[in-house]
């Protein structure tokens, strides 16, 4: 939902496209975007095949818990740290997009 004060009108959104910094931040936060994935992606299908076609984490960790269980939390650890990565980063990203629209509104005035 879009409160009053941060509505604006006339913008003409195709010649923002083709600012410059918009073009870097798209392809800043795309690579940014597409970095975390296959971190994500990868630590999380890696489970499965350590744990179906090899014995790494089948061995006793400590006591009678194995390397998986290790393995497994920190899969949850880590989902947390992306998304504090992931909000910290949004906001620059967010602060980035104000000024190219303060650019853009400075430029057709």
């Amino acid at each position: 939902m879009f409160m009053a004060g941060n509505i604006r009108e006339n913008i003409n959104y195709d010649k923002i496209a083709e600012m410059e910094s918009f073009k870097q931040l798209t392809k800043k936060k795309n690579n940014f975007l597409w970095t975390l994935t296959a971190i994500f992606l990868a630590a999380y299908l890696l489970l499965p095949i350590l744990t179906s076609f090899t014995e790494i984490l089948h061995h006793k960790a400590v006591g009678e818990i194995t390397w998986v269980w290790f393995y497994s939390a920190g899969l949850f650890i880590m989902t947390w740290g992306l998304a504090h990565l992931y909000v910290a980063k949004a906001n620059s990203f967010d602060k980035e997009a104000k000024a190219i629209i303060e650019e853009y509104e400075r430029g057709v005035n």
